[in-house]
């Protein structure tokens, strides 16, 4: 028997062994959203995982966006959005009633 056949996880890469403490509160509530999304216990806190930390690097490269100031070429496109309507297209809508 091949370990494809036994394995119920697939595995795309070398993982890492995690281990922590939980309440028995959250345990159980792991338990029970596993199942009923149809997933194992270390899929969903896998996904968890790896939803948790894209949130906080997408706050940090936010905050990052923030402190680093525009370059010229982005302030070359703030004028260009700074020029307005490029026709006026008040008369249509008097042609509409």
């Amino acid at each position: 028997m091949r370990l494809e056949d036994v394995c119920h996880t697939n595995y795309d890469a070398c993982m890492t062994m995690l281990s922590f403490r939980t309440s028995d509160r959250e345990a159980r509530d792991v338990r029970v959203w596993a199942k009923k999304l149809g997933m194992d216990k270390s899929e969903f806190l896998r996904d968890a995982l790896h939803q948790y930390l894209v949130r906080l690097v997408s706050e940090r490269d936010a905050e990052l966006w923030v402190q680093t100031p525009h370059s010229a070429d982005e302030m070359a496109l703030a004028e260009i959005a700074d020029w307005g309507v490029a026709e006026d297209w008040q008369d249509w809508a008097d042609e509409a009633r």
